[in-house]
C-alpha cells in the first residue's frame, strides 16, 4: 500500500519538477527554446529589390536561376561582389518563405500592399522580429498606447534573452544596430512613423486574404482590429 502511494505522490510531483527544473544548488534552470535567428542586420525591408526579385521568379520559376541572373548582371548594383552576395541572399530567404499568392501580391500591387507583404515575409523569416510584432506592436496598439520607445524594445530584447542564450552573446553595437533595423523595417513596411507612433492600418482585402489564408502568419503581425488577430 505504502509502495502505490509513494507512485502516487511521484506521478503528482514529477510533472511539477519538470515545468520548474532546478540545478542541485537549487537555481533555476533555463528551459531550452528554439533559437531565434538574429542575421537581420543586412538590411531593411528591401522593397525595390524584393520586387524585382518577385517578377524574376514569375518568369523563371527558380530561386537558384533568379540568384543567378541577379548577380551575373550586377542586377543589385552593388559595388562589390560580396555585397551583392550578401543582399541577394538576404533577399530570397525572406521570398522563399513567401506562399504563391503572396509573391504574385508582392509583384503586382500597390506601393502600400507590397511593404505589407514583406513585413509577413521578414515576420516568417525571424521569428522575434514576428514576436515582437505581435507581443509588442500589436498589444500596444490595442492597449492604445501608440508611442513605441526604445524602452520597449529593449525591455522585450531582454525579457526574451533570459531564455536565449544566443541572444545574451551580442555584442551591444549588435543588438543597437538590431533594434535600428526592426524600427527601420516598422517604417518602410508604413506601420511606424517617422516620431515612432504606431500607425493603425486596414489591410486591402487581397493582403488580408493572402495572412489568413497562410496557417504561418496571423493578422495580430499588424496594428489592425480583427477578431481574427
Amino acid at each position: 500500500m505504502f509502495r502505490n502511494a509513494s507512485r502516487i505522490i511521484d506521478d503528482w510531483i514529477s510533472p511539477i519538477c519538470t515545468n520548474v527544473p532546478e540545478d542541485y544548488t537549487g537555481k533555476m534552470i533555463k528551459k531550452k527554446n528554439k533559437p531565434y535567428s538574429m542575421s537581420f542586420s543586412t538590411g531593411a525591408l528591401f522593397q525595390q529589390q524584393s520586387v524585382m526579385f518577385a517578377e524574376l521568379y514569375a518568369d523563371l520559376g527558380d530561386w537558384q536561376f533568379v540568384r543567378a541572373k541577379v548577380l551575373e548582371s550586377n542586377l543589385l548594383q552593388a559595388r562589390t561582389k560580396n555585397t551583392a552576395q550578401r543582399v541577394c541572399r538576404e533577399v530570397i530567404s525572406r521570398l522563399k518563405r513567401l506562399t504563391p499568392d503572396q509573391l504574385l501580391t508582392l509583384a503586382d500591387s500597390s506601393s502600400r500592399d507590397q511593404g505589407h507583404i514583406l513585413w509577413a515575409a521578414v515576420c516568417k523569416r525571424y521569428r522575434f522580429i514576428h514576436d515582437f510584432a505581435v507581443e509588442v506592436v500589436h498589444e500596444k496598439f490595442i492597449g492604445m498606447d501608440l508611442l513605441l520607445t526604445r524602452a520597449d524594445y529593449d525591455v522585450f530584447f531582454n525579457q526574451k534573452a533570459e531564455w536565449h542564450d544566443e541572444m545574451e552573446q551580442l555584442r551591444e553595437s549588435t543588438r543597437n544596430k538590431l533594434r535600428q533595423i526592426v524600427f527601420k523595417m516598422l517604417r518602410e513596411a508604413e506601420l511606424l512613423s517617422i516620431k515612432n507612433m504606431i500607425i493603425p492600418i486596414i489591410l486591402s482585402s487581397i493582403v488580408q486574404k493572402n495572412i489568413q489564408d497562410d496557417t504561418d502568419l496571423t493578422l495580430a503581425i499588424f496594428p489592425i482590429v480583427d477578431r481574427e488577430a
